[in-house]
């Protein structure tokens, strides 16, 4: 059998999955980002765009969350396969093409997330997914979809806004034309764009949030000094009130009693004054600004994703844990029926083992990411920096932005994967030669039927 190797790692890939869906029904909850998902309610989201709303009110008239986790789960695997089938176009061999998706259907984390009510699952599908379409033929019709698939993403997470742009750039440098381009762009514009006018037509700002401000704001909360900015008084409100040194990580000041923030009335007023104090704070002290930002980086080097003793949303829970009577009952409304997470032995036992020592060490993975960002110009393989510079992109955006976490360098996994691929795997002019198609000469033509429109090198 050709795909025998893909066929013997799918089956405990599976059974792992299994594992998640029969140790803890009917889904794992996020406190309190899946209760903000779950609300019937249709309106757009304040902090983060509810593209993933949208989704869950399709599946709604179902009243499963185990649907949802299951349908995550399948979409996950069908991200897996279908990187191998480019994989395998690109002449890999079946075993090596395997190896290379391992990583998306053994982790820890990705196992963790698909059965969450997250939409990071559905965000690593969108994005990986126009990434590999895009690097596997480039047309007008390709580009149109992956455009569409990363405009999905936008609304779904605001991190990959910037990959379109990327991606655009890309089309525009290799010079495939204008019409793969025009059709990237436009069709990525058309579900932003929705998105946008639905904002306006609600809270009267054509935005896809209103927490910009607020997230970049609460990255300052590291170093921002008032006696060194120097802010006006209608910006002096935000200024920390604690010393450096004491101060939580960004992400509290957010939601704590302890923030200023939440105390400055109106939505987007705060998020208008806290994005001004946070740009007057990075130009105050940039030096400060990328301190924090290297600090929070540093944490890629770190072995072990949480230890032992560590409190962390990010470990397969060991109890249950009751839903506070504030959001149960938006999650009981979306299920018809109890929704708290139940704890199903032995079944969950097994994957908390697993989880111990089921993942890529973050340091590997950045040793790996940087290695093909060297290594593809090398070897001339540009179609490899796509995917390497789009989980760069993804890896390194947030501490800039907010701050480090270690669910935002998940969706990079599969990304890093497809590039190791594109880099080592056997040269175009030899695959090209295999299929009897035209060899590149002189960068003037191109191999297993890409499109041409326009573009002048190989």
């Amino acid at each position: 059998m050709a795909h025998r190797a893909l066929v013997i790692a799918l089956l405990p890939a599976i059974g792992l999955r299994a594992l998640a869906v029969l140790g803890f029904p009917p889904a794992i909850l996020f406190y309190g980002d899946s209760f903000a998902f779950l609300r019937e309610e249709l309106t757009p989201g304040t902090t983060r765009p509810s593209g993933y709303s949208l989704l869950l009110a399709l599946l709604r008239p179902a009243h499963s969350l185990t649907l949802v986790t299951v349908l995550q789960h399948l979409l996950v695997l069908g991200l897996a396969v279908g990187l191998y089938a480019l994989l395998r176009r690109r002449g890999l061999p079946g075993w090596g093409a395997t190896l290379l998706v391992t990583p998306l259907l053994y982790d820890e984390f990705m196992l963790l997330l698909e059965h969450m009510i997250m939409a990071d699952a559905v965000f690593i599908v969108l994005v990986a997914g126009a990434v590999a379409l895009i690097t596997w033929r480039v047309t007008p019709t390709t580009a149109a979809v992956g455009g569409l698939l990363l405009g999905l993403a936008g609304i779904t997470r605001t991190v990959g806004l910037p990959l379109l742009i990327l991606t655009a750039a890309y089309l525009l440098i290799r010079r495939y034309g204008w019409r793969p381009l025009v059709a990237l762009l436009v069709a990525g514009a058309l579900p932003l764009g929705a998105y946008a006018v639905w904002m306006k037509a609600e809270k009267g700002t054509y935005a896809l949030t209103e927490a910009d401000g607020n997230f970049l704001w609460s990255r300052t909360m590291s170093f921002a000094d008032c006696g060194v900015i120097r802010p006006p008084e209608r910006l002096a409100v935000l200024c920390p009130n604690m010393p450096v040194e004491e101060r939580p990580y960004p992400p509290h000041w957010l939601w704590e009693d302890f923030s200023p923030l939440p105390k400055v009335p109106g939505t987007a007023n705060r998020n208008k004054l806290a994005g001004e104090f946070a740009r007057a704070a990075i130009l105050a002290q940039p030096g400060e600004y990328l301190g924090a930002v290297v600090t929070d980086l540093g944490q890629l080097f770190r072995w072990e994703r949480t230890s032992v003793d560590e409190k962390t949303p990010y470990k397969l829970p060991s109890s249950e844990r009751p839903i506070s009577s504030s959001v149960r009952g938006v999650a009981e409304a979306y299920e018809a029926g109890p929704a708290a997470t139940r704890v199903v032995e032995p079944f969950a036992g097994w994957l908390r083992a697993y989880q111990r020592f089921g993942y890529v060490p973050f340091p590997l993975l950045t040793l790996v990411l940087a290695g093909v960002l060297v290594a593809a110009p090398l070897r001339r393989r540009w179609d490899a920096l796509l995917p390497g510079l789009a989980a760069l992109a993804l890896v390194a955006s947030p501490p800039f932005l907010a701050a480090f976490d270690v669910r935002y360098v998940i969706p990079a996994i599969p990304l890093i994967c497809l590039a190791v691929g594109l880099t080592f795997g056997p040269p175009t002019s030899f695959l090209a030669g295999r299929r009897g198609a035209t060899v590149p000469v002189e960068g003037r033509t191109h191999a297993m039927g890409s499109y041409d429109g326009g573009r002048a090198d190989g």
